[in-house]
């Protein structure tokens, strides 16, 4: 990149609300050397961005597109980005009218974006590549997916009714099963 995550940065300063991705279709620019590692930490060539609201302007900018690729996108300019395992990463979960039929299940990702568990932000759980332990995944914006840490996981387990030889929870008006 010419100017270098600087310039991206200064490029991206002063927008308020979130950018409108949708519109932007710009050529690929090149590569950026970041990558998103699994434990959810953003790296720029080798140094975790230790800045959490740089982190968050650059996840307002993300998109993955239909060849599985990551990039990170303004108007006029596309940079390819790795991603380890999920883009970002679940930290904490609230729940709204606990208990209740209608009750909902709010996640809140690394960058204090929330989500509620439902038709539009879906769960699904798989195993990890050693099949060990199951391996959450909340589908979000932009073809984006995010990981619930383990602490969210197990809260979100004490919150499952065992059914049909499995177990589910239900958040707006949704059942997801958690078991892989």
């Amino acid at each position: 990149m010419a100017g270098g995550l600087n310039d991206l940065e200064q490029h991206l300063q002063g927008q308020s609300g979130k950018p409108p991705l949708h519109l932007w279709h710009p050529e690929l620019s090149g590569d950026m050397d970041i990558v998103i590692k699994a434990n959810g930490d953003w790296v720029h060539e080798g140094t975790a961005i230790k800045r959490k609201p740089l982190v968050k302007l650059f996840a307002s900018i993300l998109r993955r597109e239909e060849d599985g690729e990551y990039y990170l996108l303004t108007p006029v300019e596309k940079w390819r980005i790795q991603v380890e395992q999920t883009a970002l990463t679940i930290v904490d979960m609230d729940i709204i009218e606990p208990g209740r039929v209608d009750q909902k299940i709010r996640f809140t990702s690394n960058v204090d974006e929330q989500y509620t568990l439902g038709k539009k932000y879906p769960l699904t759980v798989s195993s990890t590549d050693s099949g060990r332990e199951p391996l959450p995944v909340l589908a979000l914006d932009q073809q984006l997916t995010a990981k619930l840490n383990r602490a969210v996981f197990y809260r979100l387990a004490d919150l499952a009714v065992e059914k049909e030889g499995g177990f589910y929870v239900t958040s707006d008006g949704v059942e997801f099963k958690l078991d892989a």
